[in-house]
């Protein structure tokens, strides 16, 4: 588990100057099956990295990839946050050369997928349509016009929460959506479970966290184990030979 330095290609692409992230290596000589992983708002953290090791622990090189490499995070968090409104930007560039370089690995099968969690969720949706074998969707924000940016996507496993209040009908809106253009998916809504359910504690500041509780924000370890099979069995099928 080491850093990694992507600033060479990143800088030769037109990316983030400072580009890199946390490389997670499965046990074995591989090669790998690879994922790129886009982390939340609070950026490249431990929970971030912990997602990143369980996968790599299941037989994936994993790739967190720090999008906030190029400044503080709250500068970075706006900036980045404009640019998946709009759909297009510095960060997609910057995902795409994770791609490039994961696939360019010597430790990689070639094939590649995606997962992003919470504003993650929302880059992994709008990125499977751009050189990826399979993507996971966790709880991320759909665009306004969903089937145009999902058109030609590839295949999707999404994971949301029935008590999140800040997706709403989400889970429905992206079966349809992904039903009507023929694209292999599976996606689901965990009754008990709220946004940002896949993280093992809570994190934000420690005043807003009784404030995220009643939103519907925080862990849920009864709906995980399911929630991460079905990533995992997603990524067996598509990624692995």
């Amino acid at each position: 588990m080491t850093h990694v330095d992507l600033s060479p290609e990143s800088t030769a692409a037109g990316g983030s100057l400072s580009l890199g992230g946390y490389l997670a290596t499965p046990s074995g000589t591989g090669p790998f099956p690879a994922v790129v992983m886009i982390h939340e708002a609070f950026g490249l953290n431990d929970m971030t990295r912990r997602h990143a090791d369980r996968l790599a622990r299941a037989g994936y090189l994993t790739l967190a990839l720090d999008l906030f490499s190029d400044g503080a995070t709250r500068r970075c968090l706006v900036s980045t946050m404009r640019s998946m409104l709009r759909g297009s930007g510095r960060p997609f560039t910057d995902l795409s050369t994770a791609r490039k370089w994961l696939a360019n690995s010597p430790l990689s099968n070639g094939k590649t997928g995606v997962i992003g969690f919470c504003m993650g969720g929302g880059f992994a949706l709008l990125v499977a349509r751009d050189g990826f074998d399979a993507a996971s969707v966790n709880y991320g924000r759909l665009p306004s016009n969903l089937e145009e940016s999902l058109r030609g996507a590839c295949p999707i496993v999404a994971n949301f929460g029935g008590r999140d209040t800040t997706l709403k009908g989400a889970a429905g809106k992206l079966e349809t959506a992904l039903t009507n253009l023929g694209i292999p998916h599976s996606v689901k809504e965990f009754p008990a479970a709220g946004h940002a359910f896949l993280n093992d504690a809570d994190l934000g500041p420690a005043v807003l966290r009784p404030l995220m509780r009643v939103m519907g924000i925080g862990p849920d370890p009864e709906s995980t184990p399911e929630a991460w099979q079905r990533i995992e069995d997603h990524f067996a099928q598509y990624l692995k030979d």
